[in-house]
């Protein structure tokens, strides 16, 4: 009996050994955002990571962009948990929308858990997500084949981990998003060691941070900004805004610091300061003084040298606190002349012109604004390639792929790893989709799974494609023409109409002529559709829509998106 319980574990031993480690990753290669990393080893997967992308410029009325999670629908059942690494947006904003097809434990340390709680009770999914709290130095169990070691890193959020993903195979470690920082505000320093102790053990595989791959040298201190701060807020004897990301919870305590060693109150503007200012209080990630925080309500109470306002629109955004008080569109906050605003943020690739158009208008209304090309204050929260090739010497892994960075990012970083000493043949540059499959001896691509995006547009997810931005873009170019007729049942004949309508494409008081034209050839169209064969509404339609499109396009050049609308009594 001993000797078949012996032979039972030897065989399920080697068929361990036959199974291959996949990594396929979902989101984040080739883009900042969205991401989402697959570990799959026989019957189980594990999840890093769930975030969400914000909308390109030619997405028209999208709110946001999340990860195809087909694949994990279809292998649901294998799918053990998600571990997060750290509470920003573009790695926790798309749990809701997974949680409501899979729903699977969710690992991650306190302020991490508590923002994505707060996420899950916009959407009414806390009560059915179990939400496992852990902290650095932590280890997690996730089915037969993985276990989840916490990391120490630091970032621009608190709280902030790589992920040891203990496999049959050997660790593979993925850094999160990361800088060395030798002089964090609080949290210690990133735990250079254990990474060390993984790499002396042997790390089968790293995945690590491109963001900051083509910047030289260290990223700087969060520290070096607060001596910033610290002289502005000393010089100033007028009302400060400061603009900046509301997940850099260092960065806004840093804020209040400076407000409170020099006397002012601080009113805080815009709902995901607000939200994340007081789940960082809660749990004490945030220490204010007492009776410096006042309500927006109250910012009249106090003369503008008593004041610090922190507002979220560091990036420009059109619905922003600080886009909607730079023209005007806030409800109780107004630029006076004098005013300091300091934009404690770089423009992510793609905002410079929202930024700019902000910063242009809070010129024009008077107020003094610093930004990152004006004044130190701003650092990354990403690693430059000083710190990218001491992770790569630290762990030396036996192979590499670079994450979450554009295509030139991750192919700048695998010259990096090369640089390190790494072998060419075992790093590899992916993409959405594509899996990396690792055995005992070699490591390759090998095919891909479906993947891409899904958009979200107000309570829509995934019922705005590619047809609905097309016709989003056509109205927004060309606008669009309504044709309106009313036809005899009996006979064919026109009764009313055709009335041609315009939105977006001219002015119809200012083009009579041209619309008068338009119904005649409208009018034409029809008569010469029901003269054929066979005529129905359908080809009347065509008629019409082929007609009054050839005959816009060579009186305007334009072709608007034509509707004819057709009713019978």
């Amino acid at each position: 009996m001993q000797q078949q319980k012996t032979e039972k574990r030897a065989t399920e031993k080697r068929g361990q050994k036959k199974s291959k480690l996949k990594i396929i990753p979902l989101g984040g290669l080739g883009e900042i955002g969205k991401n989402l990393t697959v570990f799959e080893y026989g019957n189980d997967i594990l999840v890093l990571d769930c975030g969400l992308a914000f909308p390109d410029d030619d997405m028209l009325g999208i709110d946001s962009v999340i990860p195809d999670i087909t694949y994990l629908v279809k292998n649901k059942e294998k799918v053990r948990g998600i571990v997060l690494t750290h509470g920003h947006e573009d790695h926790i904003g798309a749990i809701p929308y997974f949680l409501k097809q899979i729903n699977v434990p969710i690992y991650g340390t306190r302020l991490t858990i508590g923002l994505v709680e707060h996420k899950l009770k916009e959407h009414g999914l806390l009560s059915r997500t179990k939400l496992h709290r852990v902290k650095a130095g932590d280890t997690v169990k996730l089915g037969q084949a993985f276990k989840a070691e916490f990391i120490h890193t630091n970032h621009s959020i608190a709280d902030a981990c790589a992920i040891a993903v203990h496999t049959p195979l050997g660790p593979v470690v993925h850094t999160g998003d990361f800088k060395i920082d030798s002089t964090p505000i609080d949290g210690g320093m990133i735990d250079l060691a254990r990474f060390g102790e993984l790499g002396n053990q042997g790390v089968l595989a790293l995945l690590s941070d491109s963001t900051n791959v083509e910047r030289p040298g260290f990223t700087k201190s969060e520290r070096s900004v607060g001596s910033t701060f610290d002289d502005l807020f000393r010089k100033s004897d007028q009302r400060i805004l400061v603009a900046t990301f509301a997940s850099n919870v260092h960065r806004v305590q840093q804020i209040i610091n400076a407000a409170y060693r020099y006397n002012r109150k601080v009113a805080v503007s815009g709902r995901s300061m607000e939200n994340i200012v007081e789940v960082s209080m809660r749990l004490g990630y945030m220490n204010v003084p007492e009776d410096v925080l006042i309500s927006i309500d109250d910012i009249k109470k106090y003369r503008n040298n008593q004041l610090c306002i922190i507002t979220t629109g560091s990036q420009g955004e059109p619905m922003s606190a600080l886009t909607r008080i730079a023209f005007s569109d806030h409800r109780k906050i107004e630029i006076s002349r004098g005013d300091l605003v300091i934009i404690s943020a770089s423009p992510i690739p793609g905002n410079e012109k929202g930024i700019s158009n902000v910063i242009n208008e809070l010129f024009r209304k008077g107020a003094d604004v610093i930004y990152e090309a004006l004044d130190m204050i701003h650092v990354s929260g990403h690693a430059c390639q000083e710190e990218q090739k001491m992770i790569l010497s630290l762990t030396k892994p036996k192979y590499f792929m670079p994450v979450h960075g554009e295509y030139r990012h991750l192919m700048k970083h695998a010259q990096l790893a090369e640089q390190t000493g790494m072998k060419p043949q075992n790093i590899f540059i992916s993409e959405i989709g594509k899996v990396l499959e690792i055995g005992d001896r070699s490591a390759r691509l090998v095919g891909s799974v479906p993947s891409g995006i899904v958009l979200i547009d107000g309570l829509g997810v995934g019922d705005v494609g590619n047809i609905v931005l097309r016709d989003r873009k056509h109205l927004s170019e060309d606008g669009i023409i309504v044709v309106v007729v009313t036809l005899q049942k009996s006979t064919g004949n026109i009764l009313a109409g055709p009335d041609v309508i315009s939105r977006g494409f001219v002015y119809v008081r200012e083009s009579e002529d041209l619309m008068d034209k338009a119904k005649t050839v409208c009018k034409n169209a029809i008569t010469s559709a029901k003269k054929k064969k066979g005529a129905d509404w359908s080809s009347i339609k065509n008629s019409v829509k082929t007609a009054l499109s050839d005959f816009l396009y060579e009186k305007t050049k334009r072709k608007p998106m034509i509707l004819p609308v057709i009713t019978e009594i």
